[in-house]
């Protein structure tokens, strides 16, 4: 399917939240093939996430549906990942061709799009991709290696318009270690050191160094990327939670009083009744839950800022992806819910009719189950 707007993917690569878009195409332009046809990074090209070349430099969304698009689907869903092939690279403006994962005749539209056989090993990538609540790059690399898959670490960045959202919050995460490693030095040089390595951690240049981190962490060089990849997960994730709290107070407020239009039979009557308790209870539980995961973080970068041990954080950053898996999903199923209300009950939105006020809230309860919880176990 072609969708001319789908809608402005240059303002799309600009703007889009980490957690939703996750741009190939800009991997590609970073990482992919020079003037000299080579790849400016070999592990590009080694070690993909899509073997097919279209789907290696495409756009993949976590795309809300409109209610005309959830005939598309066997099953009822509110989010899909939605797979956009850019008409033409050089001009976003153009649009692109798109198909939704797991949409009915998927494995057909694959063949015919992109050439794609149902059994190519890009088809369980992609029900892997579709399984997860976002897109963020921590979560997103767990999921991967669970599925056998090692992707380069190119693939996995913090697109631009969250890296310029978080760059207050973790500059000030980060003037504690500075401190520590200047002394008594001048505020003005304190914060420009702090600026410095803020950029530091959180680009996404390949090949990037920081040798005084790297010291001060007492890495190894090759356990250095993978420890500044984990500081960042945790940096993302505290950011992530503090951007969210306010909206998220103010959702589980309006779970609690949002009322549909019409008739609302006793039945349906007592299954929202429930659902509003269990949803605001699940959430803000679950907000906890991330905050508490967030203070062991915490308590190890005071060991390094207030107590003078490298190794203790180090060794924290290093067996820190067992906790991303978890995090990851706890707070893509708060940003869905966070987003999703915001698109339907948004200003303007129609009013919500009880049928569908019952899927929003089963969808919402859904989300927010763990790994092989069932629905049963929310009303406990």
């Amino acid at each position: 399917m072609s969708d001319r707007a789908v809608r402005n993917l240059e303002l799309l690569r600009r703007s889009a939240s980490t957690a939703r878009v996750l741009n190939l195409l800009r991997v590609w332009e970073d990482n992919g093939d020079g003037p000299d046809g080579l790849a400016r990074n070999p592990e590009w090209a080694e070690r993909p996430i899509f073997r097919t070349p279209a789907l290696n430099r495409a756009l993949v969304i976590k795309h809300r549906l409109r209610r005309n698009e959830f005939d598309l689907f066997p099953g009822r869903r509110h989010v899909a990942t939605k797979i956009v092939a850019p008409i033409d690279a050089a001009d976003l403006k153009t649009g692109g061709r798109y198909v939704f994962v797991n949409q009915i005749g998927f494995e057909r539209t694959m063949t015919e799009a992109f050439g794609v056989a149902p059994d190519h090993p890009d088809m369980a990538t992609l029900r892997l991709i579709d399984r997860l609540p976002s897109l963020d790059p921590f979560l997103l690399r767990e999921q991967l290696r669970r599925g056998g898959l090692d992707p380069a670490p190119c693939y996995f960045s913090i697109s631009e318009g969250d890296l310029a959202r978080m760059g207050a919050f973790v500059q000030s995460e980060i003037e504690p270690l500075v401190t520590l490693s200047l002394g008594a030095d001048t505020i003005a040089v304190a914060e420009a050191s702090a600026a410095r390595m803020t950029s530091k951690i959180l680009s996404n240049a390949p090949g990037d160094q920081l040798d005084a981190l790297r010291e001060t962490l007492r890495l190894q060089p090759e356990q250095y990327q993978e420890g500044v990849f984990c500081w960042k997960g945790f940096l993302y994730y505290k950011w992530a939670l503090a951007s969210l709290m306010g909206d998220i107070a103010s959702v589980a407020e309006a779970v609690r009083t949002v009322r549909p239009v019409g008739a609302v039979d006793a039945a349906a009557a007592e299954y929202l009744q429930r659902s509003r308790e269990v949803l605001r209870g699940r959430i803000m539980k679950t907000c906890d839950e991330v905050s508490r995961t967030l203070r062991v973080y915490d308590d190890a970068y005071a060991n390094l800022t207030q107590e003078g041990k490298p190794t203790a954080f180090r060794d924290f950053l290093l067996d820190a992806p067992s906790m991303f898996s978890r995090l990851g999903d706890q707070l893509g199923a708060i940003q869905h819910i966070v987003s999703y209300w915001r698109f339907r009950f948004g200003a303007g939105a129609a009013q919500v009719g009880v049928e569908e006020l019952m899927d929003i809230f089963m969808d919402f309860e859904i989300g927010l189950m763990a790994r092989g919880e069932t629905p049963d176990a929310l009303a406990a």
